[in-house]
């Protein structure tokens, strides 16, 4: 498999590039809109056709380019079907896959963060792409966007964390310069969600974050409902 992690360091966004090196078809996790020319660039020089843009959830934090990607390659955007974004390709849910020859994802409901979160399984079960679900030791709020701590709790210890403990954790954000963890290791040294934590202590600390609004939350949650498109 060919594979780049990318960043974006206005919004701390990892977007994620695999592709097939016999079909030399490809997919980007969480493009963001001003990364395009990057992200283009990228794809031109590796000589990949971008087959699908993918997206964990609505994100409050940047704007998704994957409706541009569309007009611009002929990619098909990937939603979860609760994240009510009517302007994708294809709504995707649990269980479902994404092929590229021999490369494929499957898709993990991991609802939570918000209600349409979806984790991505690589078939060989050797990464997950976790959005905001789970993050290197922590996780995504739970305070808006229908955000609830029970759910992503219950996404975290049912879904994710019963994965092998080899697996390799990439997650949609990072602000500590780190690149990937492992389910083994935040399993059992995520502050929020491992060493033991039970669900209440979970729901009560998520309950008193007290933070601030993401910074274009109002305009990037219509944006992203819209696959980045303008009104």
């Amino acid at each position: 498999m060919i594979f780049h992690q990318l960043f974006d360091p206005g919004s701390s966004t990892f977007t994620y590039l695999l592709a097939d090196p016999d079909t030399r078809q490809a997919l980007l996790i969480d493009p963001v809109d001003e990364q395009i020319d990057r992200d283009l660039a990228l794809l031109a020089s590796l000589g990949l056709t971008l087959r699908y843009t993918v997206e964990t959830h609505v994100h409050a934090d940047h704007i998704t380019s994957g409706g541009l990607l569309r007009s611009r390659t002929g990619s098909e955007t990937v939603v979860s079907a609760a994240a009510g974004a009517d302007c994708a390709d294809h709504a995707v849910g649990e269980g479902m896959e994404l092929r590229l020859g021999a490369v494929g994802l499957r898709v993990l409901s991991t609802p939570g963060h918000t209600d349409g979160c979806v984790s991505y399984v690589t078939l060989d079960g050797q990464m997950v792409f976790t959005g905001d679900t789970l993050l290197i030791g922590g996780c995504g709020r739970t305070d808006f966007q229908q955000g609830s701590a029970s759910r992503l709790y219950q996404s975290v210890h049912s879904r994710l964390f019963t994965l092998p403990d080899e697996t390799l954790v990439y997650p949609g954000h990072d602000y500590k310069g780190r690149t990937h963890s492992t389910i083994g290791a935040e399993k059992a040294h995520n502050a929020r969600l491992g060493v033991g934590r039970t669900e209440a202590d979970f729901v009560d600390l998520m309950s008193n974050l007290r933070l601030d609004l993401p910074r274009r939350i109002h305009e990037a949650v219509p944006a992203n409902s819209r696959c980045g498109l303008p009104a």
